[in-house]
Formats: C-alpha cells, sequence, structure tokens
C-alpha cells in the first residue's frame, strides 16, 4: 500500500468508521454529513490503492487491510495525544480554555453558579461544558476535566471526590397525598435501566411501584414530576430549590452517590487546570448541605 499523501484527516475519518462500523454513526461522531464520509472513505482507498471496508448490510467490516491500517492508526492516535497532553502539560498560563465535560444533572443542577463565581474571579479562562450521558476519554482530549458521579478506574486519571448527591422521593405537591404517602401505590417516573444503581434500589425497596412515565434523563425527569406525571426519586441538590416540588418522602435508605472530579495526569500541573480544579473542590465543598439534602435551598456561591 502506498501511505505517502495521506494526512491525519483521511486517519481520523478511516478510524472513526472502523470504530462506528457504519457511515452514519462515523458521521455524527465527526460532526460531518453521511456523504462527506462515503467520499474520504472512497478516494482513501482508491490512493491506497486498497480495500479497507467489506460493505455489509448491517454496516462496515475492517478487511484483513482494514485491521492492519486500524492497528498502526492507533498507535499514531496514542503517540499524538500523548504529545498534546506533554504540551499542555507545561503551560502555566492562567488562561485559555477548559472543556468540562459531565452529565445533564451536574451540567443543569450543580455546575453553572459556581462557573460563573469561577469566570468572575479568573476572567482569562474560558469555560465549555459538554454535556454527555457517556464517559468522554480524557486520554484522548475530549475533554480537560469531568465532573462524574462515580469514579471510573483508569491509571492516567487523576482526581478527588468532591462531595456525595443525596436522593428523595419528590412530587407536585397538588398531588394526591395518598400518592405522596404511600410510593407503592402511587404513579412513577422511572428510569428504566439508566442510572442502574438507583434503579435498582427502587425495584427492591417498592416492588410494585407502576411506572408510567420512563427516561434516561434526571433532567428530564425533574420536569416531567414539575408537571405533575407522577413522584420521582430526584437529586436533592436539583430538588430542593424547585419551588414547584415538596419532598414526598425519603428514601427507605440512607442513598448517595459519589461525585468526583477528574483529569488527565499529564493535566493536573497546567496553571488553569490546577486553579479550576482547587475551586471547584472547595466551592462543592461549601455547598455539602444541599448536595447531601440537610439543607434545602442554601447554595453558596464560592467564597461566601
Amino acid at each position: 500500500m502506498n501511505a505517502q499523501g495521506q494526512d491525519w484527516d483521511d486517519l481520523r475519518i478511516f478510524l472513526a468508521v472502523a470504530r462506528a462500523g457504519s457511515l452514519s454513526a462515523a458521521a455524527r461522531v465527526l460532526g460531518v454529513t453521511h456523504s462527506t464520509v462515503f467520499r474520504r472513505i472512497g478516494g482513501f482507498e482508491a490512493r491506497l490503492g486498497a480495500r479497507l471496508f467489506d460493505r455489509m448490510s448491517g454496516g462496515y467490516a475492517l478487511t484483513t487491510a482494514g485491521e492492519e491500517m486500524r492497528d498502526s492508526v492507533l498507535r499514531i492516535e496514542e503517540e499524538i495525544s500523548a504529545l498534546a497532553l506533554k504540551v499542555i502539560g507545561q503551560d502555566q498560563r492562567p488562561s485559555g480554555t477548559i472543556r468540562i465535560t459531565a452529565t445533564d444533572l451536574l451540567a443543569v443542577g450543580v455546575l453553572p453558579r459556581h462557573i460563573a463565581a469561577f469566570r468572575a474571579e479568573w476572567p482569562g479562562i474560558e469555560i465549555e461544558v459538554v454535556v454527555a450521558d457517556t464517559m468522554l476519554d480524557l486520554t484522548r482530549r475530549e475533554a480537560d476535566v469531568a465532573l462524574r458521579i462515580g469514579n471510573p478506574v483508569q491509571e492516567t486519571l487523576v482526581g478527588r471526590r468532591v462531595g456525595r448527591l443525596a436522593f428523595a422521593v419528590y412530587a407536585t405537591s397538588d398531588l394526591g397525598a395518598g400518592e405522596r404517602g404511600d410510593p407503592a401505590h402511587g404513579d412513577w417516573i422511572g428510569y428504566g435501566s439508566a442510572h442502574g444503581p438507583l434503579s435498582r434500589s427502587l425495584a427492591r425497596w417498592w416492588p410494585q411501584m407502576r411506572q408510567v412515565y420512563r427516561t434516561n434523563s434526571i433532567t428530564a425527569a425533574h420536569a416531567a414530576a414539575r408537571a405533575g406525571i407522577g413522584l420521582a426519586a430526584l437529586p436533592c441538590v436539583l430538588a430542593d430549590c424547585d419551588p414547584e416540588l415538596v419532598r414526598a418522602t425519603s428514601l427507605p435508605e440512607d442513598f448517595m452517590l459519589d461525585l468526583w472530579l477528574l483529569t488527565h495526569e499529564d493535566l493536573r500541573n497546567t496553571a488553569r487546570v490546577r486553579i479550576f480544579l482547587d475551586f471547584m473542590a472547595a466551592a462543592l465543598a461549601a455547598n455539602a448541605d444541599l448536595l447531601e439534602g440537610r439543607c434545602p435551598c442554601k447554595m453558596k456561591p464560592a467564597g461566601a
């Protein structure tokens, strides 16, 4: 195969298709059109003089040549990511952009007021928040910092537990008193297979609970509870400050989820990342009562 004249865009598009298994899925990941991916893959194969994919009814499958190309490109990607992390890790200026990844719950219910306080103190640092239920890969620079529920084991990540999220059962005040008082017989907003620890605990506590509405999003469940659809197990940090909701009942056990702030080990000494991590850790510690459900609607901005 003649690899001369290939650029990283060719390799990046090839790798996206190899990972996704289809042109449409790769196009969504890359933020381009299906036709663009089709044209670029066809041109890449033509220039190489080799077929990299078998076109199957269910998607694109790598040929033997494609598998060899994928292994080589993965090594290139790792080297590029490692080099970028090392270069950025040497940047000691308190300026630039920090890319943060968080779930919709944390991006809506926790981050905004603290980021506002952070920007007031550090106006030279810009913030980008990527809302994603999937875990973006910090080693591939998909984000600089992650605020996550739970601490995934990954050797190259460093971080700290910065709080715990308490949950309770909420409903509108005009929902029937019987439903609020006896959750086992009320209408529920459920999470289906999403949010595994919470879903499993609810099924164990109230095995006969009637889920009339399901969603994979906690913020969507919050909106559904505000609309009066039924009872919902929600984080206290999100629901206690909502005047449309009341705590219908506590959960049978002290249910909490750990909140972690993470970054890649090569970025932890970068000035803007270090400043942000320290700031957010202090801000969340100052709001432990609200996060853990002890102090409804008393969220304090950092430094208060």
